[in-house]
């Protein structure tokens, strides 16, 4: 059984993008409680854009992930964990338009610490320039939101055609205590996927106050 959702969102937020059924404008909890789900499969018309199950009433994310340009979905990566939907679920997409400044890029982040897990944000970022990315929600650094947790992994997307050259944490002192280094997504020489520009996970990262997490991009 499939079930086709959609939206008309607005960029930079979770607040209102609330997909709902296109038979009978339901959302994912009221129109299929109790049923089991394994396959997410979210499309964008340009830019990027995350997506997450959550309860609306606990604000407890269930399943997560990232979408894929209009055309370009991968049906083995829209895979997710068997879940059982809840009555109270919802299904939510948080999209960045392309950056209407040349030589900047948008990007969104996934990541995953012993607190859960929480979308990041970085807009504006100038081409070849470490910037902080910080929570959508609250734009809180990392060493605010997850002080003295640990980050597992970390799944990265820039907007179209933008490149990921790499994402780096420093400690309080500026010290540099991880890197890793991207790439490009979709169509282009080098990408390994159709989502996500980086993906690490296994990391263990210990999160001091104070921390920063920064990423450097390349715009298309």
């Amino acid at each position: 059984m499939s079930k086709s959702f959609a939206v008309t969102a607005t960029d930079g937020v979770w607040d209102g993008n609330i997909m709902i059924d296109t038979v009978g404008s339901n959302p994912l909890g009221i129109l299929i409680p109790g049923q089991v789900i394994d396959k997410v499969c979210v499309q964008y018309t340009a830019g990027a854009c995350a997506w997450r199950i959550i309860d609306s009433n606990t604000m407890v994310v269930k399943r997560r992930g990232l979408g894929a340009l209009a055309s370009y979905s991968d049906n083995q990566y829209c895979t997710i964990q068997p879940y059982t939907v809840q009555k109270t679920d919802t299904l939510q997409v948080f999209p960045v338009a392309v950056d209407a400044t040349a030589n900047q890029s948008n990007v969104l982040m996934w990541v995953q610490s012993r607190a859960g897990i929480e979308l990041y944000y970085g807009t504006d970022i100038v081409d070849a320039t470490a910037t902080e990315i910080k929570t959508a929600v609250n734009a809180q650094g990392v060493g605010d939101s997850i002080f003295g947790s640990a980050i597992s992994s970390m799944t990265i997307q820039a907007e179209d055609g933008a490149t990921i050259t790499n994402v780096e944490l420093f400690d309080a002192s500026g010290g540099l205590v991880y890197t890793a280094y991207g790439t490009k997504r979709g169509l282009n020489p080098g990408s390994r996927s159709n989502y996500f520009n980086l993906h690490v996970d296994r990391l263990g990262l210990n999160i001091g106050k104070a921390f920063v997490l920064k990423v450097t991009t390349v715009s298309a």
